[in-house]
């Protein structure tokens, strides 16, 4: 099975992995789970890494660039962003308006892999991985 990590679990595995709950970390050391993260999350990173607060503090809690060596030191498949991902459509369309999430549920769809999130505003969609 592929799972595709939603851009806030590759921030809590490198800086708060104290947030990841038992049955998500179980989940993510099963030896038949592939691990995928798209090119897109390591983007949206250094959006957020970029953007400054008046106070100037960083409004993105990580390093585009650290991130990228830490999942390079795990191992996990690193996901290009494709033009047939920027135009495929959505099989099954979500309503809220984030272009992030929509664009991974592309991937997750194009790859056959679920999205792993705690996003609620994805949580009842089809591709986003659902524990039992």
């Amino acid at each position: 099975m592929k799972l595709l990590l939603d851009t806030h679990f590759v921030v809590w595995l490198t800086q708060a992995p104290d947030r990841l709950r038992p049955r998500e970390i179980t989940l993510l050391q099963e030896p038949n789970v592939e691990i995928c993260v798209s090119a897109l999350t390591i983007w949206e990173l250094r959006l957020k890494w970029a953007k400054r607060h008046p106070s100037g503090a960083r409004k993105g809690e990580l390093d585009a660039v650290a991130a990228l060596a830490f999942l390079r030191g795990a191992g996990w498949e690193l996901v290009d962003l494709s033009v047939t991902d920027a135009a495929a459509e959505l099989n099954h369309p979500v309503w809220h308006k984030d272009p992030f999430d929509e664009q991974l549920l592309i991937q997750a769809q194009r790859l056959g892999a679920r999205l792993l999130t705690r996003d609620e505003h994805l949580q009842d969609h089809p591709l986003a991985w659902r524990f039992t």
